[in-house]
């Protein structure tokens, strides 16, 4: 007779009792069983009892490994231990990420006969277009999830790195939301724009008469985090003075108010994020080493828009509902064409501001080429000098002994000469924020005596 492959009641009953959604699989990939949670999450999909596992989730007539996606299924057949892994499935409710953790189950004879698998949904993304969280499905945008996915329930320091605008500070909230501290604050220190005088205050705190107007106690942003996520905005940006401090509080945990003696223990979780490149900081002596290893525990590198394969369709149509909520708005296919040959040095930032703009010259419903900027339309306009202002690496056939930083001056002169207009418009021609634009500018020395449009307004803005 040929062995019994049911599994054991008590099995079944077992993943009943469980809160999150489960499912029982044999070897062959098909359900035996699905508890409450997995039942009341499907409430009007016809039973999942008998079909395959790869057919519920992602509509595949074959295995997910046979159709390009990791399966942890075959993995953990080969590995005979349990395997995690980030997918997107097809629910009731549309498109959704959800963490796949599947243990092997063993019968009498010590062989893998039946597979637990553990479903949790992660509501910070989805891979359709939404108005709110992350969204994309390119393979880089789901690397990049798959690790947050996997940091996000531990108190880990995390270090975001990418370019200006791929939205850091949304996936430290992303971070934030999948943690155990969701119901916490989630409170962020844009770094860059905080002086040095006021650094220490700010964070920590300081106590009445602690220095000249210090009229009263005020507690600082780590306290206000106090179990929840303290987010650090372009890191890099920190002074070396207060990165000693913040080093501290690291390590021991503790901090002190300005003014106060008294020792006080920080309950956070620390994310980091900078577009600036911290190893050469630390080799030209901008920024501690001790301090890179302690906030660089579970780095994640936030990939460009230009690397996110077909997310842009996705994006667009999101930021067309954020930009203009009470207006259907769509892209002719000229437009769309357009936008998908453009590169985006501002990524995500720099597409919104597009939108928005294009969505204010539009007067119907469809955004055509002639509602987009020129120099969406025109790239190639843009000269090599331009190039080297913005800090891009000369061509590797260059060979012609170069002085990069006068280069970088005259193009960035050549820039602000030639250009009409406010300095914020200058930064989005240029694809940067207008506080980076400041520094370049004030860094060249083109702020003294120097035409720069828009001198009069705020150096503030996004961060760069």
């Amino acid at each position: 007779m040929p062995p019994d492959t049911r599994p054991l009641p008590e099995l079944v009953s077992f993943l009943e009792t469980l809160p999150e959604p489960h499912i029982l699989c044999d070897r062959d990939y098909r359900i035996i069983a699905a508890n409450a949670a997995y039942r009341r999450s499907w409430p009007e999909a016809r039973s999942v009892i008998g079909r395959t596992c790869y057919d519920v989730s992602h509509h595949y007539s074959v295995p997910c490994d046979r159709a390009g996606e990791s399966c942890p299924l075959a993995r953990s057949l080969q590995s005979g231990q349990r395997e995690r892994v980030l997918h997107l499935h097809h629910t009731p409710r549309g498109e959704e990420y959800v963490n796949i953790e599947l243990s092997p189950v063993r019968d009498a004879s010590g062989e893998i006969a039946w597979f637990i698998e553990k479903m949790e949904p992660m509501h910070v993304a989805r891979g359709v277009s939404d108005h709110r969280g992350l969204i994309g499905r390119s393979p880089a945008f789901q690397r990049m999830l798959e690790l947050i996915a996997r940091v996000a329930p531990s108190d880990a320091s995390v270090l975001l790195q990418g370019e200006s605008g791929t939205g850091k500070e949304l996936l430290a909230s992303a971070v934030h939301e999948a943690s155990r501290r969701a119901e916490g604050p989630f409170v962020v220190v844009d770094c860059s724009g905080l002086p040095e005088t006021l650094f220490e205050s700010e964070v920590f705190g300081h106590e009445r008469g602690a220095f000249t107007g210090a009229t009263a106690r005020k507690p600082g942003l780590v306290e206000a985090a106090s179990g929840g996520t303290l987010f650090l905005d372009e890191v890099g940006d920190i002074p070396l003075a207060m990165q000693v401090k913040l080093l501290r509080l690291l390590e021991t945990g503790t901090y002190r108010r300005v003014g106060s003696t008294e020792l006080r223990r920080a309950d956070i979780r620390l994310v980091s994020a900078t577009h600036r490149p911290l190893k050469r900081m630390i080799a030209e002596g901008g920024f501690r080493q001790d301090l890179y290893f302690r906030i660089n525990t579970f780095p994640i590198t936030v990939p460009p828009l230009r690397e996110r394969e077909g997310d842009l369709p996705l994006l667009i149509d999101s930021l067309l509902e954020r930009v203009a909520p009470k207006r259907k708005l769509t892209l002719s296919p000229g437009a769309m064409r357009v936008l998908c040959d453009y590169a985006f040095p501002g990524n995500v930032r720099e597409l919104r501001n597009v939108l928005e703009r294009a969505s204010l010259m539009c007067d119907g419903e469809v955004i055509g080429p002639e509602h987009l900027p020129e120099e969406v339309l025109h790239p190639e306009s843009e000269s090599a000098e331009a190039r080297f202002a913005l800090g891009h690496r000369l061509p590797a056939d260059s060979t012609d002994p170069l002085d990069l930083d006068e280069v970088q001056r005259q193009a960035m002169l050549r820039a602000v000469r030639t250009h009409r207009g406010s300095r914020r418009e200058l930064a989005r021609r240029l694809g940067i924020s207008e506080r980076t634009l400041y520094r370049r500018l004030k860094a060249l020395g083109l702020l003294e005596g120097e035409a720069v449009g828009g001198q009069g307004e705020e150096e503030g803005g996004e961060g760069g």
